[in-house]
């Protein structure tokens, strides 16, 4: 077996109004229901949105809010995300810093949302956004 790609992760969240007012305005997502689930989209990519815990089954066996820490790839200037996010009232809790990812050396600055899940927001340094 070879593992290709990253297509979602879930989130569970104790305040649903408050996670969509930061994931789509904080961070430029888009909110979409389906078949009476959530979702934030970006790229290729979504996250799936749960008010209570195993909302829907299967799911993890402890969801709780604010137990994530993820990345996002960003295409824009880390510097003019980190100013964007100040502008908007986010807090920051890191960066701008340097770290390592999946796909090289990246710069990176870090947020929380309204659960308190670690949210890092990055640049590749020699690639912008994209995936492979």
């Amino acid at each position: 077996m070879r593992i290709a790609d990253f297509d979602h992760l879930v989130l569970t969240t104790a305040d649903p109004e408050s996670c969509r007012r930061f994931y789509c305005g904080a961070l430029g997502m888009e909110y979409r229901e389906r078949d009476g689930r959530g979702a934030f989209y970006f790229g290729a990519c979504k996250i799936n949105v749960h008010a209570r815990p195993a909302e829907f089954l299967p799911a993890a066996e402890r969801p709780l809010p604010g137990s994530l820490d993820f990345c996002l790839i960003t295409a824009d200037d880390i510097e003019t995300v980190k100013a964007e996010l100040i502008a908007r009232g986010v807090p920051i809790v890191a960066g701008v810093v340097g770290r390592n990812g999946a796909r090289g050396p990246m710069r990176s600055v870090y947020v929380r949302d309204p659960d308190g899940n670690l949210v890092e927001i990055a640049q590749y340094a020699h690639r912008q956004g994209g995936r492979r």
